[in-house]
């Protein structure tokens, strides 16, 4: 069940977009060789706290921490840890803030010190595959205009798209309907309506689409050990177009 929000509502889940935000332009400025994606996730604990805030993914499912941290190979859900990041690395930091019961969800990827040309070639096609599927985000198209406008500009570009994490509704819950894929044909899917909110995030690799899971049941990594990254904003259905909620 599609459950739609009303103006004064997505104002409300606004105020919480913008605090993340806010709070992904303070890690941009701490990330550099020899922090470790554990001091980053303490960080973000200690931002929205300071901020009436609250990390909600920390305890879903019994997942431990504030943030997801995903290096290099990992795809999504990576755990913080004490290991220092090196030069050449790249890292993507997933968090959904709770202010005052709303909720905002957004993933962004970082170059720590110099990154290779096939790192840096993949964080600027999966960003611009974001906003092409933002672009898709209005009255009257469908969920699969996203899905196509990514999956096309993606493999256009020699890259793959994970198929097994998804876009979603989000509001009081974290997860709510409809689900966003990141490929599939146009013109398929939920119709898009003023007052939905959802989050696009496509997360893409370097190598081959599949993915493998760790022993800690969370951490997701490209099969073949290739490089992957995501981007995600939370974005509501407006009769002006899309209103990205979390833009920084």
């Amino acid at each position: 069940m599609i459950i739609y929000k009303s103006k004064r509502e997505i104002e409300k889940m606004n105020e919480a977009g913008t605090l993340l935000a806010e709070c992904h332009k303070e890690i941009k400025k701490i990330i550099k060789p020899g922090i470790s994606t554990l001091e980053i996730d303490t960080f973000v604990e200690r931002f929205l706290k300071k901020n009436s805030a609250s990390p909600e993914q920390k305890g879903y499912q019994g997942y431990p921490f504030a943030t997801c941290a995903s290096v290099n190979d990992v795809i999504c859900h990576g755990f913080p840890n004490k290991k220092k990041l090196k030069s050449g690395d790249i890292v993507t930091i997933d968090m959904v803030v709770n202010l005052n019961g709303w909720l905002a969800d957004s993933a962004w990827s970082y170059t720590v010190g110099d990154v290779s040309e096939k790192a840096s070639h993949l964080l600027e096609v999966t960003e611009k595959s974001l906003y092409l599927g933002i672009e898709q985000a209005v009255i009257g198209n469908r969920i699969g205009d996203i899905s196509h406008a990514i999956q096309q500009y993606a493999e256009s570009e020699g890259l793959s798209v994970v198929r097994e994490f998804i876009g979603h509704g989000i509001g009081r819950s974290m997860h709510e309907d409809p689900q966003v894929p990141h490929a599939g044909p146009k013109g398929t899917g939920p119709l898009l309506k003023e007052g939905m909110v959802l989050t696009i995030e496509p997360m893409l690799n370097t190598g081959k689409r599949y993915v493998k899971i760790d022993e800690d049941g969370w951490t997701a990594r490209t099969f073949d050990g290739s490089l992957s990254t995501q981007y995600e904003h939370t974005l509501a259905i407006t009769k002006d177009g899309p209103l990205i909620l979390t833009a920084q």
